[in-house]
């Protein structure tokens, strides 16, 4: 027996085995249970989301010979023949090549005649956009006055080209395109029937590279088992994608948050050593830059990541000024990469450019020194400096240290500490980054503490607002000193112009 392919051979067959498009599915079953049913349907929606596969299993519950029903048998010889694609009343026409106003009219000719064999004749026209503006309006008067046995199931792509006319008179559905964790449950289920070993990492590439696509999705599955002879490999994968493997990714955001300039640079060698596109890792850098960034605002967002514990440690590791930098970093850096002397020079600049860049105090969150990190038993526990002070010595990097640097303490009883962080910085409350902020204070005063954080109204005291409040006030001076500069005042007087504080830097000492 010849080999099917994936796509073919796992194509649904009824509303229950069609992944992702449960909004549509509802709909179409409640119609069909309560008889109440459309002459023209208009699916619409982006390549491989089950266009024209909603439109066949349609057929079939219009003509299964058990009845309309939204649950055909899928044995009776209508549902065996329109599976197999030779259901004598249901016609399928590509609008790509059939775009002329004759070949319309002589396919609407025949909607006149009665079905040979079902109950309906169903007309499925794909990509119907493609059609001419008189193919259009050969095709409107049937659409104004259907036969009674005569049903249309349009399907494009790009529903902005279809005439209001006849959008007017159908029932649109518009599909939505496939979660990243949708297809990997449904690739899983296959490899499992197919008895395919896989591994995860691999199955979550090819759901990235699908971009939304079910079929695209069991093609690449496909390809991807054939280039690992029988097997699914991350690195067969990536291989065979051209893709960037997520490893290196991670790894040089990890280089990126803690300083490490060589292990970034190191990356990128392996990278090109690879042949890797350095344009497509910058843009996968961006996107894994808003993950992170979406993560330490909205944690829920990780849940069905297949690396969600490895993106987890990572968003807290980095603070969220320092994300938004590398994110748009990343953004120019892929714009001036064809202005590079050549794609891996300017790849390893942009990574220079984040880390030359990171926000004031970015370069202390990596780890201290491991005899930093072990007080002398014998020395004296610092004094109780005020919070920012202590917070400025503190061994502690990532969010915990934002926790810090965000909090005010609201009373300190010995060596128990209540801080308060506001609303904006709640999170930083409920993730379980005061235990990391315990072992810092542990680690500095040589001594047990405890540390309760809770969310309310501050007063600008934290470390966070203070130096806020010193850069606006020096900004505020850089201003004013340029402002009453004579040349700069000539200046104004002279051309009528005006002094754009925005733009005005304080002097580096």
């Amino acid at each position: 027996m010849s080999y099917q392919v994936l796509a073919r051979k796992w194509r649904p067959k009824d509303f229950g085995s069609l992944v992702g498009q449960e909004h549509v599915v509802r709909a179409l079953r409640h119609a069909l249970d309560a008889k109440r049913l459309h002459h023209a349907y208009l699916f619409t929606g982006t390549r491989g989301v089950g266009k024209t596969t909603l439109a066949r299993i349609l057929a079939k519950c219009l003509n299964c010979e058990t009845g309309v029903t939204s649950q055909p048998c899928g044995k009776c010889s209508t549902c065996v023949e329109i599976d197999a694609g030779r259901f004598v009343d249901l016609l399928e026409v590509d609008a790509a090549t059939n775009t002329k106003v004759d070949e319309m009219r002589q396919l609407l000719e025949t909607a006149q005649y009665a079905p040979t064999k079902g109950r309906y004749k169903v007309y499925v026209i794909d990509e119907v956009h493609q059609l001419s503006g008189h193919a259009f309006n050969a095709m409107l008067k049937t659409l104004e006055e259907p036969p009674e046995h005569m049903k249309f199931v349009l399907a494009t792509t790009d529903p902005q080209k279809i005439p209001v006319t006849v959008l007017s008179r159908c029932l649109q559905f518009n599909l939505k395109q496939m979660p990243p964790a949708a297809i990997v449950a449904h690739l899983e289920h296959i490899l499992r029937e197919e008895q395919v070993p896989a591994e995860p990492e691999a199955l979550a590439l090819l759901a990235r590279a699908a971009s939304g696509s079910m079929r695209d999705a069991l093609s690449l599955l496909d390809q991807a088992i054939a280039h690992g002879a029988g097997r699914l490999t991350a690195r067969s994968a990536a291989d065979m994608l051209g893709a960037i493997d997520r490893a290196f990714l991670l790894d040089l955001v990890a280089a990126l948050g803690s300083g490490e300039a060589a292990a970034a640079v190191k990356i990128a060698d392996d990278m090109q050593a690879r042949s890797l596109s350095f344009d497509a890792a910058l843009g996968d850098l961006a996107a894994l830059l808003l993950k992170l960034a979406l993560a330490q605002t909205l944690p829920a967002t990780l849940a069905e990541d297949p690396e969600r514990a490895r993106l987890a440690e990572l968003a807290a590791a980095i603070d969220a000024e320092s994300l938004q930098l590398y994110y748009q970093i990343a953004l120019q850096g892929r714009e001036d990469l064809p202005l590079a002397p050549d794609e891996h020079g300017g790849f390893v600049m942009t990574l220079l450019r984040m880390l030359a860049f990171r926000p004031e105090g970015a370069g202390e969150r990596s780890e201290p020194p491991a005899a930093a990190k072990r007080p002398s038993p014998k020395s004296e526990a610092p004094k109780a400096a005020g919070w920012p002070e202590l917070v400025q010595q503190l061994p502690v990097a990532g969010a915990a240290r934002e926790l810090a640097r965000n909090a005010e303490l609201q009373r300190r009883e010995g060596n128990a500490f209540d801080l308060v962080v506001p609303k904006a910085k709640a999170y930083l409350a409920e993730r379980g980054y005061g235990e990391k902020l315990k072992g810092a204070l542990e680690q500095h005063l040589g001594a047990a503490v405890t540390v309760k954080v809770s969310v309310g109204e501050i007063a600008g005291t934290s470390t966070a607002a203070l130096e806020a409040g010193e850069r606006d006030a020096r900004r505020a001076a850089a201003a004013q000193s340029v402002q009453s500069d004579g040349f700069v005042k000539d200046l104004v007087n002279l051309f009528d112009a005006k002094v754009v504080d925005s733009t005005i830097k304080e002097e580096r000492k």
